[in-house]
């Protein structure tokens, strides 16, 4: 593994290593490394996430050393530089038509797709399902037991090197049509209600106490999140800005499933 990082930080710093058949070689074994689950792009470390930044810089090589080729999929055709990931009955993954993951991107035993889209460098857990039209973004790092629903956008996240990917953590619930871009966390067990939408500098707040709370890029495990607003003053005047609103907390318990309905009926949240 030693060698691989030595060689892919080598052609980074001087793309002309790339016109080696060793170096494209040891490209494409990372990228191969990452369609077998073996390495990842970032990885949790006690409560914290570390990011790999060699195998991002793996993935980003591997778009110029790769040729344009016709796909052929019965009627269907694509026109691509990744072939499509294969060999779903031995993974032990549901895909639904016309779901597709792209070589490079990890899906663990268990992991149900709908027609949906995975990307390159991504990582799915067990039990996770993909809902129809979901998007999970290059690198993107997706938990265990989560619910990505219908519509959902999970950002990719490939530059700059050392920034974290998007990452929903185990057990989370993510609502219809809900955006989570450049690099935010869900924290374990979240519950996002329909049409949230996350960035960076997209203020989180929590009013569950006498005082307002606000996170930004990091949702606190067990949160139940709305869409909300607030006044932000301009020159021209005062205007509504988007925010997420943490209106409650998802109780603990032995039964995730029982907890999940109990904290969508309790908050009245949409889905």
């Amino acid at each position: 593994m030693k060698e691989l990082q030595d060689k892919i930080v080598a052609a980074w710093n001087d793309r002309t290593l790339l016109e080696k058949e060793d170096t494209r070689a040891a490209v494409r074994e990372v990228i191969s490394l990452l369609d077998r689950g073996v390495v990842r792009v970032a990885e949790p470390q006690g409560e914290d996430w570390i990011v790999n930044q060699w195998i991002k810089q793996a993935v980003v090589l591997y778009f110029p050393i790769q040729q344009m080729e016709t796909i052929e999929v019965g009627p269907f055709e694509f026109h691509d530089k990744i072939p499509l990931k294969s060999s779903y009955a031995e993974l032990g993954v549901r895909v639904v038509p016309h779901a597709i993951a792209r070589h490079g991107s990890f899906l663990e035993k268990g992991v149900i797709m709908m027609p949906s889209y995975v990307n390159l460098g991504a990582w799915v857990g067990s039990g996770t399902m993909v809902d129809t039209w979901a998007t999970v973004g290059s690198c993107a790092q997706i938990g265990r037991n989560v619910h990505l629903s219908g519509g959902v956008g999970i950002g990719g996240v490939l530059e700059p090197l050392q920034a974290t990917p998007t990452i929903v953590e185990d057990g989370c619930f993510i609502g219809s049509r809900c955006i989570l871009v450049e690099g935010v966390r869900v924290g374990k067990e979240a519950v996002l209600g329909a049409n949230v939408v996350l960035t960076k500098s997209c203020r989180i707040i929590d009013v569950t106490q006498e005082e307002p709370i606000t996170y930004r890029g990091h949702v606190p495990p067990r949160s139940v999140v709305i869409p909300g607003a607030y006044t932000k003053s301009f020159p021209a005047g005062d205007y509504q800005v988007p925010c997420a609103l943490i209106i409650g907390r998802r109780k603990e318990s032995t039964n995730k499933k029982v907890s999940l309905n109990d904290a969508l009926r309790e908050y009245d949240v949409a889905v």
